[in-house]
């Protein structure tokens, strides 16, 4: 096993300060390896995960080369793959790439027309409110970390205005429970990717407007308005140092309140049929969004107004170093399943690998025991089920 850095570096070195797991505890768990603190619906931080990520590398006394950067790896023939490191080269008949999909920022294209005074950041940069420069925040993308990060700027005192595009809103409880142990106990989370209808678009939905604090508090549009942070539309382009807006906030938040109702309503259903003992509360529907009446649709960005700019607009994954002909038009690794479209490459840590709950820690046993069956059966000569096309 390669690690670039130390053991759990990204969760080390890459996680702002006040970052916590969206999953609650009793949910954030490895294969033999539950949670066993005194807090179980509360949510980790990224150095318990890390600690935790340390003591199952331990148990199962797994054979982790650290440092160890992986600097090219290409196809050797019949004898499988070489790969070139900072140590050495190494030659294997299979390989497993787990290097995830969140290793660099997704920043659009425009962000080199916004004028030099100010200052742009990602979440791989962010620490805390006191980095930035004093005057207004432009966070631009409203998923789990564009919300969670507007939040926290705005509560430092400072005027945060939000660029809002597709998101997936959800309350952090409902009927009494974690809206993820609903995702969990429905089903929703086992749904295979062979299953999915647009399995495209479904690897590429944002991450929900959740956040784990130990109220359990809801953080969508709403919250933040309440707290002083303004919204606008998607932002579109940059024109002469002015940022344009789209005109859809409205239409965009209305989606997400439906899709969300939508979904809570697949959860009564069943729970209605399934005849569960757990006590639940009675069911609940929740406000809609409220965008402003009429949102701003451009900003001059010289003006002064706003001294940072960052960008919570997603993560991809790194490549680079992969010489191997796997990637399709987007640079995303073309499999099926975590079979990689080339003899004896796999995959783990994508996102609806095997099932919905690929990405989460308790998503990873299952997917890993069947692209490991995969790899077993290519290694005894048999027929692996893929063919890596997505």
């Amino acid at each position: 096993m390669l690690e670039r850095g130390e053991l759990a570096s990204s969760w080390r070195r890459e996680r702002w300060d006040s970052l916590r797991l969206l999953t609650p505890n009793w949910q954030s768990r490895l294969p033999g390896l539950a949670y066993d603190g005194g807090d179980p619906d509360g949510y980790m931080t990224a150095a318990e995960v890390a600690e935790l990520i340390e003591r199952f590398a331990q148990s199962a006394r797994a054979p982790v080369r650290t440092r160890t950067d992986v600097t090219s790896l290409v196809c050797a023939g019949d004898d499988g793959y070489r790969l070139t490191t900072e140590d050495g080269e190494i030659r294997a008949r299979t390989v497993v790439i787990a290097s995830g999909g969140c290793n660099l920022p997704a920043v659009p294209p425009f962000a080199g027309a916004v004028p030099e005074g100010v200052e742009q950041i990602t979440p791989l940069r962010y620490r805390n409110p006191d980095q930035l420069a004093d005057g207004g925040v432009l966070v631009v993308g409203a998923s789990a970390t564009g919300v969670q990060l507007a939040a926290e700027i705005r509560r430092s005192g400072r005027a945060v205005t939000m660029a809002v595009g597709e998101h997936v809103r959800l309350p952090r409880t409902y009927r009494g429970r974690d809206v993820l142990w609903w995702m969990d106990a429905s089903g929703v989370w086992d749904q295979r990717h062979d299953e999915v209808e647009d399995l495209s678009r479904a690897r590429r939905l944002p991450s929900p407007q959740l956040v784990g604090t130990p109220e359990r508090a809801t953080l969508d549009l709403n919250a933040l308005v309440a707290l002083g942070v303004e919204l606008v539309g998607r932002w579109a382009s940059v024109r002469d140092g002015v940022a344009l807006f789209s005109g859809g906030l409205r239409n965009v938040c209305s989606l997400a309140d439906l899709k969300m109702n939508r979904l809570l309503g697949s959860f009564d259903e069943w729970a209605n049929a399934s005849g569960s003992d757990t006590p639940l509360d009675a069911r609940e529907r929740f406000a809609p969004t409220e965008p402003p009446a009429s949102p701003r649709w451009q900003l001059d960005l010289r003006s002064g107004e706003i001294r940072t700019i960052l960008w919570a607009t997603g993560f991809r994954p790194d490549y680079r170093w992969l010489d191997v002909p796997v990637l399709d038009a987007r640079d995303q690794l073309r499999h099926r399943g975590g079979v990689v479209a080339s003899p004896g490459l796999y995959a783990l840590g994508l996102p609806v690998l095997r099932r919905r709950r690929s990405t989460f820690l308790c998503g990873i046993e299952d997917d890993a025991r069947e692209v490991i069956g995969e790899l077993g059966a290519y290694l005894g000569g048999g027929s692996p089920v893929g063919g890596g096309q997505p």
